[in-house]
């Protein structure tokens, strides 16, 4: 039982770093020997156009624009309202711009919350959010004509349905 333990062992980390993250592991016999080969990944297989944060946040001004105007995506996310969180930018093919953000929509109602003012004053107009869905937008920007080339947006963590903006 313990030969095969160690024998399934060895065989699950010969499959991890099959991948790549380090040397790959034999057996031979009891002993386990690490071999001198070592495998690498091309430099040039990983290599991305690098874009300025000034050029990701005027392609997330663009994305979020054609959010705005889009009737589709007004009816069926809501008005968007603000950008959260940017979770990533990049460049990962010539001539376009990658982003992927967090954002607030919010379909119906003000959202003000029902707390009273001092001294028997009224009810305040304090905007509590109410009704709004954060959604993860990943989208495409062309770098040279700066239009939205894709755009999806994600609710409930991308378990849920998605919502791609027609362009």
């Amino acid at each position: 039982m313990k030969a095969y333990l160690q024998f399934a062992v060895i065989a699950l980390l010969n499959i991890y770093l099959a991948c790549g993250f380090t040397t790959p592991i034999s057996h031979e016999g009891r002993r386990v020997v690490i071999s001198s080969s070592v495998q690498t990944r091309s430099a040039s297989s990983l290599q991305m156009a690098k874009i300025s944060e000034k050029e990701a946040q005027g392609a997330i001004d663009k994305v979020v624009a054609a959010l705005r105007k889009d009737k589709t995506a007004n009816e069926e996310l809501g008005q968007l309202k603000q950008v959260n969180n940017i979770l990533g930018f990049g460049s990962p093919q010539k001539g376009k711009i990658a982003v992927r953000f967090n954002a607030s929509f919010q379909k119906g109602g003000k959202g003000l919350s029902s707390i009273p003012l001092p001294f028997g004053l009224g009810q305040s107009n304090k905007s509590e959010g109410r009704g709004t869905m954060v959604g993860q937008v990943k989208a495409s920007v062309s770098e040279q004509t700066g239009k939205v080339i894709e755009c999806s947006v994600f609710r409930d963590l991308g378990y849920g349905r998605a919502f791609n903006l027609k362009v």
